[in-house]
């Protein structure tokens, strides 16, 4: 155990105690607190109602119950938070010497986790090109998997297909039927693909009475006939390719695809929906079969939750019954990245697991959709901004940005720096943001260069880069007493901190409180630099300060790993 994850458990244990004492049940969670006002904080603002007294009075209570021990050497209160500060001594030689030693497995625990984790994001329909709207779906699962592997856990990432619902059969039925009135905007399948798509639910808007062919494609590819299948499938594969494609543009990709018709096929959901039958939760209402799901916590009209049609065809959740079986049997734990709107299927799906006699269930991480300034996004209206064209801006406004400052650098090489800086200013402006709260898309905003952003933290990363190439050969071997000032001693402590910061995220299943934890230690590094000369310096000093910069270089290029961003050595 690193000696930052002691000093943790020593304030966790110690403010336990207090709590007791206070016949106070909560459960200790700890923040990082602005420079300056110690290592870590517990806020007391929830205990406030509890015990009656205001949030600084509460702080003040705990705080004269905790005597510095161990790793804490100072307990002090400010405004409502109990912060702590770490014995330095205790904390800089061993930090930054893991740093160092451990290089790109920094933040990783010695001994890795035993639980499987599988990460399922993305699984947009395969109807034609991911827009930005959707593009927050695969920058939080992607980079919630790097942050699990960094801290230990065995990741697999995952794809879901749904090649069986009505969009797929209405973009087949396009495909067959409707010749394009235009050409695709990008020469790519998934760009062909969706004006199908688009032109089919136009055309039945006019033509109401082609329902009936639609109704019928979906009855044969949810019956198995086996020509349905195969154009179904073959148009999908052409789509996902294209998104896929996309995707790493930002450099995201997934481990492996589960197609959706594969629980039809293998007769999965048919057996599922007779075991939903026996349950007696199950109802029949005009030939279609469903679960009275009130006693599970749902109300008003939803209560109802229909698993087959009255034609007997099985519905979206259902099949989705029969993929989280499958996903049980492969994994530990099971996480979904999933819009907002999913909350009622979810609850509707955990109450259909628990009906059926299952334990487990998978856990989910829901975000708020991006929309435009003019309204949500629409893949079947057109309105959409794609997330090629995202890339394509980024990288050229990173481009702008680049042959502003570097005229010594050849066109091929700005050229190279641009596209690093673009796709990491795109993808660490989604995934910054908790995924909870909404996000209104502006051009302006996702490619701000500027302030908290991804090149503030690459720059940075650049400069350690920059000092260790122009120091040449130096010794490895450091004496961390030599760390005197105050900006060299903020660095080692949020370098210490970085492995507890990424267990914190991993545990929590969070993506943003990584995305602050960057911008502090590269404003630090940045401090640091600004004040204490490193080149310059002589004998330990200079040895010293060498091994803090190439420690920051680590952490930096790690913690930027983990948002998917590329860490380059100049800029």
């Amino acid at each position: 155990m690193d000696a930052f994850q002691r000093f943790k458990e020593d304030i966790e244990a110690a403010v336990g105690a207090a709590l007791r004492e206070l016949k106070v049940e909560t459960p200790v969670v700890l923040e990082r607190p602005p420079t300056g006002m110690g290592d870590l904080a517990f806020p007391c603002f929830p205990l406030s109602k509890k015990l009656r007294k205001a949030p600084d009075a509460v702080a003040k209570d705990i705080a004269s119950r905790i005597e510095p021990h161990g790793m804490i050497e100072k307990v002090e209160t400010s405004g409502g938070y109990v912060n702590f500060r770490v014995v330095f001594e205790s904390l800089a030689q061993g930090a930054v010497e893991s740093a160092l030693r451990r290089k790109d497995r920094y933040g990783t625990p010695d001994e890795g986790k035993e639980s499987r984790v599988l990460v399922e994001h993305t699984s947009v329909n395969p109807t034609g090109p991911i827009h930005v709207g959707r593009a927050r779906n695969p920058i939080i699962g992607d980079t919630l998997a790097r942050i699990l592997r960094l801290a230990g856990y065995d990741v697999t990432t995952e794809f879901y297909v749904n090649d069986v619902g009505r969009q797929v059969v209405m973009m087949t039925w396009g495909v067959k039927h409707i010749a394009l009135e235009q050409e695709p905007e990008r020469p790519k399948d998934d760009y062909r693909y969706v004006l199908h798509y688009q032109q089919a639910n136009k055309k039945l808007e006019d033509h109401p009475e082609l329902e009936k062919e639609v109704d019928d494609m979906l009855y044969r590819l949810e019956h198995g006939d086996p020509d349905t299948v195969k154009l179904t499938k073959e148009n999908c594969e052409k789509v996902l390719a294209g998104v896929m494609d996309s995707l790493r543009g930002l450099n995201i990709d997934v481990d492996g695809f589960t197609w959706e018709s594969r629980f039809v096929a293998d007769g999965s959901v048919d057996r599922i929906i007779e075991k939903l039958k026996k349950s007696e939760y199950c109802h029949e209402q005009d030939g279609a079969y469903y679960l009275e799901l009130e006693s599970f916590g749902i109300a008003g009209r939803e209560t109802k939750w229909f698993f087959t049609r009255s034609d007997g065809t099985s519905v979206y959740t259902t099949r989705d019954l029969a993929y989280h079986m499958d996903k049980f049997t492969r994994t530990d734990v099971a996480i979904n990245i999933l819009g907002e709107d999913h909350k009622l299927a979810m609850q509707e799906l955990a109450a259909a697991l628990t009906i059926m006699g299952v334990d487990k269930k998978p856990e989910i991480v829901y975000y708020a959709f991006v929309s435009l300034p003019e309204g949500k996004m629409s893949t079947r209206k057109g309105l959409v901004v794609n997330l090629d064209d995202l890339i394509d801006e980024a990288v050229d406004r990173a481009y702008d940005e680049v042959r502003k400052r570097r005229t010594d650098l050849s066109e091929e090489r700005m050229r190279e720096i641009a596209r690093i800086v673009g796709i990491g200013s795109l993808r660490y402006n989604i995934a910054r943001i908790q995924a909870e709260k909404q996000i209104v898309f502006k051009w302006e905003d996702a490619l701000n260069f500027e302030g908290s952003s991804a090149p503030f933290v690459q720059y940075a990363h650049a400069r350690a880069c920059s000092i260790l190439a122009k120091a040449g050969d130096w010794t490895r071997a450091f004496d961390s007493n030599q760390y005197q000032n105050e900006q060299e001693k903020e660095l080692v402590k949020l370098i210490a901190g970085f492995p507890a910061v990424v267990a914190d995220c991993a545990e929590h299943r969070k993506t943003h409180v990584l995305a602050v934890y960057m911008q502090d230690l590269a404003a630090q590094f940045n401090q640091f630099y600004r004040y204490v000369p490193v080149l310059k310096a002589e004998g330990d000093a200079r040895n010293a300060r060498l091994a803090l910069v190439e420690a920051s270089m680590w952490t930096l290029r790690n913690a930027l790993n983990c948002f998917g961003i590329k860490a380059p050595e100049e800029m």
